[in-house]
């Protein structure tokens, strides 16, 4: 049997360690294993892999005992539109760096028909720009500032990686399922080019240009599934603040001297059994970006950068509606579609800010399959493509930064998901058509 605390030590320093762009939820990806990611992320109701402890851990007891490990190779494309006077660079202006790693895996192992329990490790999207003049298709110097460069200069940027290590326990109670999962996390964060926001920090020397600074937490999550007929499932789930540490580094850049807790968020979701082989999915999430300063409060506040209260990225609450089938009926093949849809997080009037972090995708289409190349294991794909998005803003702010600017922001990815999944006991109690 895999060594699993060894399998995810390395898995949660792979995951922390990979540089990360702009996600689709937010900076919260759709889905984190190939199957959740096929079927639109959906799934607090229909739990079939150890990865259910990121979306519903009531789940765990349903599914058998088995490891996965997968990796997203995620490409994205983001980036600004500006004209208008302003110390931000106008015209077209693309963020380097397409390609970004993923890694996500994980364990469960029943007790008996009534308890599990399981370990799972994946990365989140995070924020990711970085922008300089080799990416520019048509750069020209800021009037305000005479410089060529985002933000006055040549380069600028961000880039926060999240990693989560969790590990639940579910109990079966006749009908009823219920789980419960402590979350860790470790997140990191670096930022460049930022030294013309200095004379509106409180602390400009913990602003901009630091090296990576590490960020540890902890959080839970919890969730129920209720079985009310053989074939119709609901399940309930969600998942506290992740109560960070601050970046000390960054103190002059974030609200509340450098805090950057990860957002709570609820899910609620059903899944029905058209036939046995055959289960549509759909979930609604709500993730609440606006109760975290640093994310939430408006780029506009009229205090200085870090200070309590001060100024964050002005992220909106967002929903989320996912929907998603799966087929099960061949002998060795599984098919997966699904589809996700969320409301922007970002305003029109924190476009500037939001340069550094343009997560605005709403749509979310994708696809998938198990291929099973023994009774006990398969091969596991996913897709998922999200159509450009942009959100426009004219600052309005007398004492802003682009005063009467408009600055549009865009984004658009493409994500493909491999990954391996190894059953102990299926070859000998289930057909590969099952319940798994």
């Amino acid at each position: 049997m895999i060594p699993f605390p060894r399998l995810a030590a390395f898995l949660l320093a792979a995951a922390t360690l990979s540089t990360h762009a702009e996600a689709t939820e937010g900076y919260f990806l759709e889905g984190y294993g190939a199957r959740e990611k096929g079927v639109g992320g959906a799934g607090a109701a229909d739990s079939r892999d150890p990865l259910a402890l990121s979306i519903n851990p009531a789940g765990l007891v349903d599914v058998n005992d088995q490891y996965t490990l997968g990796l997203t190779a995620f490409s994205p494309d983001r980036g600004y539109w500006a004209s208008g006077p302003g110390f931000v660079a106008p015209g077209f202006v693309q963020s380097g760096r397409a390609l970004f790693p993923i890694p996500n895996g994980g364990y469960s192992q029943r007790f008996n028909q009534t308890s599990a329990w399981g370990v799972a490790v994946y990365g989140n999207g995070g924020m990711n720009t970085t922008y300089s003049p080799n990416y520019v298709s048509e750069f020209f110097g800021s009037p305000m500032c005479g410089k060529t460069g985002v933000f006055c200069g040549r380069n600028a940027g961000v880039d926060l990686n999240q990693a989560y290590i969790t590990a639940g326990y579910a109990q079966r109670f006749g009908n009823l399922s219920l789980g419960f999962a402590p979350v860790l996390a470790v997140q990191i964060f670096k930022a460049r080019g930022l030294e013309v926001f200095a004379p509106f920090s409180m602390a400009p020397e913990q602003l901009t240009n630091h090296t990576y600074n590490w960020s540890v937490g902890a959080g839970v999550r919890a969730g129920l599934q209720y079985r009310v007929t053989d074939s119709l499932r609901v399940g309930v789930a969600g998942s506290s603040p992740i109560w960070m540490s601050p970046f000390e580094n960054y103190k002059g850049l974030f609200a509340n001297r450098g805090d950057f807790d990860i957002p709570a968020n609820i899910t609620a979701g059903v899944a029905y059994d058209i036939l046995p082989t055959f289960t549509l999915l759909a979930d609604w999430k709500h993730i609440f970006y606006s109760q975290v300063p640093s994310v939430g409060n408006w780029s506009t506040e009229q205090l200085p950068l870090g200070a309590i209260g001060g100024p964050g990225f002005g992220w909106r609450d967002i929903n989320v509606i996912k929907v998603g089938a799966e087929y099960r009926g061949f002998e060795k093949l599984t098919l997966r579609l699904g589809y996700s849809y969320n409301n922007n997080p970002i305003n029109p009037r924190d476009v500037t800010l939001n340069i550094l972090a343009p997560a605005v995708t709403k749509h979310h289409i994708s696809g998938g399959l198990s291929y099973f190349v023994t009774p006990s294991s398969s091969i596991d794909l996913a897709a998922v493509v999200s159509p450009q998005a942009t959100v426009s803003g004219v600052e309005r702010t007398p004492l802003g930064p682009n005063p009467m600017r408009t600055i549009t922001l865009y984004l658009n990815s493409f994500e493909v998901t491999a990954g391996w999944t190894h059953r102990f006991d299926a070859a000998s109690t289930t057909p590969v058509t099952a319940r798994f």
